[in-house]
């Protein structure tokens, strides 16, 4: 299972007074936050051998939205609920353990390395038997129709992500018709994470295909699962054993996907409808830690919770408004509100690309991550917005200075509590801030993917890869926004982004990625806030489940105890 991006999975009460907020500047050094977060890759799944497992039973699981586009590559399917489900049933060629480290799965590859420096080659070596649900085997037309989509700069595909694709120059067939030979143009240092998953050439070939054979349905699969219905109606999914799978057998009689709002989740676990949900807002933490049958475990992942800023449109263009919004957020305020009533400590964040217990963090945020709205104030007088009185969002040019900020309806109480915070810490430097909930169906393709909001607060999730974060940064290119929802870039972050995934000496590439992130904190492009803990309730009994660190969820080693 890999998640590649979720927003607003929030919730808990917030109880801060923003009177008391000082108005002078404050660098905060997270000592309010006594409790650390777990070395970072711990995992907590109850791993077990499978063979010592019941063979049967059922999983219920929920989501937080009903997915439409299961092309997790296209620019909509990008989404952490269509990872999951995706994961039981497309080849995933490389399985990564709790310290994200990937080794390939025996199920697809028998091997996979470098196997020439210059160009750097790599050379795949597929298990003969691994074969598409329409009979067809892998084969190196997958990777190539997945290259040619993702690489070729082809505006017709709209990719969430062609960041490693676009560094490509070639790929062929090796020795016979199981090795595939990918050659890049130049060291790709994260080639691991590239035709992962891999999807099939039959229904990826062309735009169409591309775009819209995977709306909202699977049309070819290769997993250990296959979907056995998706109700739109109930917005369920079930997934059983596909009996024409050649590696070892689902323990599992049937995985079932339902979508809940985080409310009603955590309702039905209580219930017994679930087996399991998360457990990281103190409001869940504190209503599950003595739930029946149940335990809550806890790990460390790649997972930041942030404020968008668009900065193709409106107030949000100038870069001084942007960085007045920075100043004026207190971020530190914001992290004890996710902290507080949990178990593990929630830290402020100051670096976009690595976790703060991940080797490579150092906190780049330099004066735009101190809280001083002073200093907004005067970045807001230089941009031309006049204060109109106390109270009262500034002007210029007889306009008034008024953000919207779009959330989901999904977002539960934590995420709408810090929506409501920072609408207050903004208020008082003369920034109106509108919020604006939106179904959680529109939110990603009439919101976040087309930039038709001014503040989004999301989380990005599973980067352990750095260069996935080009997706995020990059310039975009016309209609392509990729992960780049407020549009906000430079070619000077863009050269050093690609230049860092290019470095294979990981000293270097961590370095250069600190510039990247320095060059990201000086062009305004979000309001990083924090850390977020990794806590689920789970089931009691239910084995190789729960939080998996850096690794991935083989759901095929999903079992229930004897």
């Amino acid at each position: 299972m890999r998640r590649t991006r979720k927003w607003a999975a929030l919730g808990a009460a917030a109880t801060l007074l923003l009177a008391g907020c000082t108005a002078s500047p404050a660098r905060h050094d997270g000592s309010a936050r006594a409790r650390p977060a777990p070395s970072y890759g711990t995992e907590d799944i109850d791993r077990r051998s499978p063979d010592t497992l019941r063979r049967g039973g059922t999983l219920t699981l929920a989501t937080s939205q009903w997915v439409t586009q299961y092309n997790v590559n296209q620019a909509a399917g990008s989404l952490s609920e269509a990872s999951e489900i995706d994961s039981l049933v497309e080849p995933e060629l490389f399985n990564r353990d709790a310290k994200g480290v990937p080794h390939p799965n025996p199920a697809y590859l028998q091997s996979a390395s470098v196997t020439t420096a210059s160009p750097q080659t790599v050379t795949y070596r597929l298990n003969p038997r691994a074969h598409w649900s329409d009979g067809k085997p892998l084969s190196v037309a997958d990777f190539e129709a997945q290259w040619q989509a993702l690489g070729r700069g082809d505006d017709r595909y709209l990719v969430a992500d062609p960041s490693g694709y676009d560094q490509i120059s070639q790929v062929r067939q090796g020795r016979d018709a199981s090795e595939v030979q990918v050659v890049f143009r130049s060291p790709y240092a994260d080639w691991q994470r590239l035709f992962d998953p891999l999807f099939p050439a039959s229904a990826t070939s062309t735009p169409d295909q591309f775009n819209n054979a995977w709306l909202g349905r699977i049309p070819v699969t290769a997993g250990p699962f296959t979907i056995a219905s998706m109700d739109p109606t109930t917005q369920s999914v079930t997934a059983v054993p596909d009996p024409a799978w050649w590696g070892t057998r689902a323990r599992l009689d049937k995985v079932v996907f339902r979508t809940l709002l985080p409310a009603a989740a955590l309702q039905a676990y209580l219930n017994g409808e679930l087996d399991a949900v998360n457990a990281a807002t103190a409001e869940a933490y504190q209503q599950l830690k003595p739930a029946h049958d149940s335990t809550v475990r806890t790990g460390s992942a790649w997972d930041e919770v942030h404020v968008s800023l668009n900065g193709a449109g409106g107030p949000l263009q100038d870069v001084d408004v942007r960085h007045a919004v920075q100043r004026a957020v207190d971020r530190e305020a914001l992290a004890k509100v996710a902290a507080e009533g949990l178990p593990i400590g929630v830290p402020l964040l100051g670096n976009h690309i690595f976790m703060t217990n991940q080797p490579g963090y150092a906190d780049n945020s330099g004066e735009l991550g101190i809280f001083d709205p002073k200093a907004a104030e005067r970045l807001l007088d230089r941009a031309g917005w006049k204060p109109a009185g106390s109270g009262k969002p500034r002007v210029k040019a007889g306009r008034p200075l008024k953000l919207r900020f779009v959330i989901a309806e999904s977002t539960n109480r934590l995420g709408l509590d810090l929506a409501q915070l920072l609408q207050q810490m903004l208020a008082q430097v003369g920034i109106g801030v509108e919020i604006q909930k939106v179904p959680a169906s529109d939110y990603s393709p009439k919101y976040l993917d087309v930039g038709n909001f001014d503040l989004a607060i999301f989380r990005f999730t599973d980067m352990a890869y750095p260069s996935q974060l080009q997706a995020v940064y990059r310039l975009p290119h016309g209609a392509q926004s990729y992960l780049n929802y407020g549009r906000i870039s430079d070619a000077t972050l863009d050269g050093l982004l690609g230049e860092a995934s290019a470095t294979l000496d990981r000293g270097r590439a961590a370095q250069l990625y600190n510039e990247a992130d320095a060059e990201i904190w000086k062009l305004g492009h979000d309001v990083e806030l924090y850390q977020r803990p990794q806590m689920m309730a789970v089931r009691k009994g239910l084995a190789n489940f729960g939080v998996p660190g850096l690794g991935d969820i083989d759901f095929a080693a999903v079992g229930w105890e004897k």
